[in-house]
């Protein structure tokens, strides 16, 4: 079901999203970053990941989001851990409307030499060293957040 902008808007003050994060690993240990184009998280690089629709299942949520954002068919996910992200923005860039998504990350196994089909979200897809990607401060806090060992922010993800 779509909604106009303006009741999407009401809802992004007045909810937290539920979300799903895909931490995409190949082979080499590197993981998969994209660099956003959208709100929020714009021009920072960052999991790919996306909404759960009301009604849709987790695994076919994590199915559809790594159809739509890398043109693959991921296999089944492991949790790693739910995590809070919150921003002062949203997707419309409204001023003064923060948007709050309680975000299910997943560990998923992929080869490197997977070929993907880059959506318009996305400015670019690179895979990343993770001392690399901890150090750059274009990758986004909450996708380094998957990395860091500290209590208040899950666990460290070593899949």
């Amino acid at each position: 079901m779509k909604i106009d902008k303006a009741s999407f808007i009401k809802v992004i003050e007045a909810v937290p999203f539920v979300s799903i994060d895909l931490v995409i690993r190949n082979e080499r240990d590197e993981i998969l970053l994209g660099y956003r184009r959208n709100r929020p998280a714009q021009n920072t690089w960052f999991v790919p990941g996306g909404r759960i629709r009301k009604n849709e299942k987790t695994q076919d949520a994590l199915q559809r989001i790594s159809r739509s954002e890398l043109g693959i068919d991921a296999p089944k996910g492991k949790l790693i851990g739910v995590f809070d992200h919150i921003y002062d923005d949203n997707f419309y860039a409204e001023p003064g409307i923060g948007t709050h998504y309680v975000v299910c990350a997943y560990s998923i196994r992929i080869p490197s030499s997977t070929q993907f089909v880059q959506d318009d979200q996305h400015a670019e897809l690179k895979w990343w060293e993770l001392d690399e990607l901890l150090q750059n401060e274009e990758v986004h806090a909450n996708s380094k957040l998957y990395f860091i060992e500290a209590p208040e922010n899950g666990f460290r993800c070593t899949e």
